[in-house]
């Protein structure tokens, strides 16, 4: 069996780095992009486990790529969990409503990414 790929999208590459390194020492495959265009880009012709979507981003921000992904008939029950320093109250609930499976704040704790992560993959 192949290991689980995500897709992180976050425009901070020393957070995309601490992804690789924590969750592909765990067996994942990481595939990061800088932005939400790219995200889109990769999720028209690629079908990831599970896609990490920062808000902040440039071009379409998180909540747009969420939104793609959603009205996206063959992406429908892709896995999304929204990892952002973006977390008032109105920022988690418009994450959940738009249909983040989980929303975790940034500064993150590794273990606790891990364990979201490990249940919507397996």
């Amino acid at each position: 069996m192949s290991s689980p790929r995500i897709l992180v999208a976050d425009d901070e590459p020393a957070l995309l780095r601490l992804l690789e390194f924590v969750l592909g020492r765990r067996g994942y495959v990481i595939q990061g992009v800088t932005n939400g265009n790219a995200a889109v880009e990769v999720l028209k012709t690629e079908s990831p486990d599970l896609v990490i979507l920062d808000v902040m981003m440039p071009g379409l921000d998180g909540y747009e790529v969420l939104t793609f992904i959603r009205e996206t008939p063959r992406l429908e029950g892709l896995p999304v969990v929204m990892l952002t320093a973006r977390a008032q109250l109105d920022d988690i609930q418009r994450g959940l409503t738009l249909g983040a499976d989980a929303y975790l704040a940034k500064p993150f704790d590794p273990e606790e990414l891990f364990s979201v992560v490990e249940s919507l993959v397996s």
